[in-house]
């Protein structure tokens, strides 16, 4: 191996194969969570089956979007976090809350470092009866709320949860809204795709849905000529 001084100081620059967003909200029993399984090689497609989704422990549920080597890596972090937890075997384990600060700590820490981790994570969970659902960007940015979405997602798909949203959605009427979400986003985000995973978490633990295909329309007048009326167009 090549211990070249400039090799030992390498940076993460910029993302390569990257998630597009993720989408969660509060519902009546726990927290449900969406995003589409397509991983972009810059603006090319090209991982169609990627699942950025997963349980962390008995009590949290992960979502992230951004490059995907470094949610990897958050994962094996978490691995180990939760393997710690579970050595006390003290009859307690790591709530939503403190996963969540947990990975607050980890992208700011590296973010410091000029190094830092190329996502933006949702943690999302119950425990005691507790609902929790926050998220934390790649500089450590992080905040709860009863819905969050990250990426396009953010400016696309929140206000349409902010009209919407209320506490005490079912399980099918929160599916309905995310999905209504993730149908904007695949019509507006260049990177999303129409193979898309649902998942929740409930005082009973997490299920992540096998994914399913969006049904869409594109006969808008719209979308069959987007230049109509626009200046200089045919």
């Amino acid at each position: 191996m090549d211990h070249h001084p400039s090799a030992e100081t390498q940076r993460t620059l910029y993302p390569y194969v990257t998630g597009s967003s993720v989408v969660a909200l509060k519902y009546k029993d726990g927290i449900l969570m969406a995003a589409d399984t397509g991983g972009s090689y810059g603006s090319t497609l090209r991982y169609k089956s990627i699942e950025r989704m997963k349980p962390i422990g008995k009590h949290s549920l992960l979502g992230a979007s951004g490059e995907i080597s470094d949610f990897q890596e958050i994962l094996r972090y978490l691995d180990e976090l939760i393997l710690y937890d579970n050595m006390w075997d003290d009859g307690n384990s790591l709530g939503p809350k403190e996963v969540h600060n947990y990975l607050t700590r980890i992208m700011y820490n590296r973010r410091n470092k000029f190094n830092p981790l190329w996502n933006s994570l949702i943690l999302g969970g119950v425990k005691k009866g507790q609902k929790y659902l926050g998220m934390v960007s790649m500089i450590g940015v992080n905040f709860e709320d009863n819905h969050v979405a990250t990426g396009l997602g953010n400016h696309l798909a929140r206000p349409i949860l902010r009209d919407e949203w209320h506490e005490n959605l079912t399980f099918e009427e929160g599916v309905q809204l995310l999905e209504k979400c993730m149908r904007v986003l695949l019509y507006r985000d260049r990177s999303a795709v129409n193979k898309i995973q649902i998942s929740k978490i409930t005082e009973e633990g997490a299920t992540v849905f096998p994914p399913f295909s969006l049904k869409t329309y594109w006969e808008f007048s719209a979308f069959k000529n987007p230049t109509v009326g626009a200046e200089g167009s045919w």
